[in-house]
């Protein structure tokens, strides 16, 4: 697998600094061992405020990576905020932000969306809700982040003897996260909000003193951590969004016996699905979005 990198709008001064090594002292700072420094980017409110911090001299990262999981599974309001607003601003502080994505072994791109929907995709890679309420592996994030971001690393000097130190924007309000983020040979994980004792409205508020517009929390349009409550958002606000992750459901459902029940995409148990309605398909009943309280069509 390799890793198609785009940086729209990055910050350049010069045609020679395009290249791998001049990256690579961007990230270190000097061309000595010292280790590269990034910043795994996500979009989001944790990241961007690491954005402003860095920006601001109070962490000492230059370099972003933002692992795209594919313009057709990232949400269009994300992708919006950081090509339209992070991207710019890491422009005009000096900042880089690198755009990557998931190239298969054939060289072509691979979006999540493309990986859910392929017939010969042996297990679903989303943390599906199956029949028994009990949430499905998870590999999207390693997959479609964590590797695409290590390809990367690897590619630019980062080795289990200089390992790279990645920056992950994990607030104290998730600090429980933080032993669990799976790590690489490549890299040594740091956790700069949590050193410096930063809670999300903390985040808020860096952003928002740095003139900068605080975004929603950043996700696939079809992450099944989505609260019940975000469906029916989507649902009622963004109905084309709303129509894709049901399409969606639907292809998992169809894609065979992943379980011993039919796999939903929202959270709950078995017995909830992004459908609005009961519906029967093939003997099969299809269940409401939320048993017994579904948002009317239209509402």
């Amino acid at each position: 697998m390799a890793i198609l990198s785009r940086t729209p709008g990055a910050h350049h001064d010069n045609t020679t600094e395009t290249s791998p090594q001049a990256v690579i002292n961007r990230a270190t700072h000097q061309s000595g061992d010292r280790p590269m420094k990034v910043v795994s980017y996500g979009g989001g409110v944790q990241s961007t405020a690491l954005l402003v911090l860095a920006a601001q001299g109070e962490i000492d990262f230059r370099t972003f990576l933002f692992a795209n999981v594919g313009d057709d599974s990232e949400y269009p309001v994300t992708l919006a905020y950081v090509r339209d607003i992070a991207i710019p601003y890491a422009t005009r502080v000096g900042l880089d932000i690198h755009e990557l994505n998931r190239r298969r072994r054939d060289g072509a791109t691979e979006t999540l969306m493309q990986r859910l929907n392929r017939p010969d995709t042996r297990s679903i890679p989303i943390p599906v809700r199956m029949a028994n309420g009990a949430p499905g592996r998870r590999n999207c994030t390693a997959d479609f982040k964590i590797k695409v971001v290590g390809r990367w690393l690897r590619e630019h000097g980062a080795t289990a003897d200089n390992p790279a130190e990645v920056a992950i924007g994990i607030s104290l309000d998730e600090i429980h996260r933080a032993n669990r983020r799976r790590r690489e040979t490549h890299e040594v994980i740091k956790y700069p909000l949590l050193d410096l004792g930063l809670r999300p409205d903390d985040c808020e508020r860096v952003i928002a003193e740095a003139g900068l517009p605080v975004l929603p929390k950043s996700s696939c349009l079809f992450c099944p951590f989505r609260t019940v409550d975000a469906w029916r958002h989507q649902r009622r606000h963004e109905p084309e969004l709303f129509s894709q992750s049901v399409r969606l459901e639907e292809t998992i459902n169809d894609s065979g016996p992943h379980s011993d029940g039919m796999p939903c995409i929202s959270r709950g148990t078995g017995s909830h699905s992004l459908k609005p309605s009961p519906t029967r398909t093939q003997g099969k009943s299809t269940p409401m979005m939320t048993r017994g309280h579904a948002t009317p069509a239209g509402a």
